[in-house]
């Protein structure tokens, strides 16, 4: 059941990877390389050896994208093989609280004080600090994702409506609180805001895509299969 769980997060992991591959090399890294030239002023004239880099970062982000999503899915099928049975709703649903809990401690709850950087971004913190930081703020994530899982638990029995609440209640709390305390660590000052707003929003969007992929695409593997199950098991008619 453990390999079955964790085959099903790989394959799931391998579509979403597929896909935002895709996404990459057509609308991220043409946006990165606009942002990168709109920095330095630079024209559209590239040489031969500019081609060359540009198509090999093009190869390796989409590599590094799928590689990535690939992990994110396997881990995505060890959590929900421990954690199924604690997770709210039903089925598929179980998954998809899963993949909204993953992307609140990975990516959410960390860029709320790191938020996503643009090329040419100046930082306020060395690199060591800044993982240490991401570190500790992974852990606050996944600490609030089980706090309001928690919560909507024990609150369902008596109403699904206040146990809703209840769990949104501390991931809403951080999303409006952490920004307001948190210090501004990440600046672009040689880029417009629009464009910096516009790759962030490219950012949350594609990691956010992910996590919804791998839950969906999990969850129609776990379905197919026990349809498959169902149907090898059923009695064949005699005659």
């Amino acid at each position: 059941m453990f390999f079955a769980y964790f085959k099903r997060g790989l394959l799931a992991g391998g579509v979403a990877g597929i896909a935002y591959g895709l996404f990459m090399a057509t609308v991220a890294n043409p946006l990165v390389g606009y942002l990168e030239h709109a920095q330095h002023g630079h024209s559209h004239a590239p040489e031969g050896g500019t081609v060359v880099a540009e198509s090999t970062t093009a190869l390796v982000s989409v590599g590094g994208g799928l590689l990535w999503a690939l992990f994110l899915g396997g881990c995505f099928g060890i959590a929900l093989y421990f954690l199924e049975p604690a997770l709210p709703g039903r089925g598929a649903a179980k998954g998809f609280v899963l993949a909204a809990s993953g992307f609140l401690t990975i990516s959410v709850t960390p860029w709320l004080v790191l938020p996503p950087f643009a090329p040419g971004a100046e930082q306020a913190l060395s690199t060591d600090i800044r993982f240490a930081l991401y570190g500790g703020l992974v852990v606050l994530g996944g600490a609030i994702a089980a706090t309001s899982v928690l919560a909507y638990n024990r609150i369902e029995p008596q109403s699904r409506g206040l146990a809703a609440v209840a769990g949104a209640t501390p991931v809403v709390a951080t999303v409006v609180v952490l920004p307001l305390v948190s210090p501004t660590l990440v600046t672009h000052p040689e880029l417009s805001a629009d464009l910096v707003v516009a790759y962030r929003a490219m950012v949350v969007l594609s990691q956010g895509s992910i996590w919804l992929l791998i839950a969906a695409t999990f969850g129609w593997l776990q379905r197919r299969n026990l349809l498959e199950s169902t149907t090898t098991k059923s009695p064949q008619p005699t005659s």
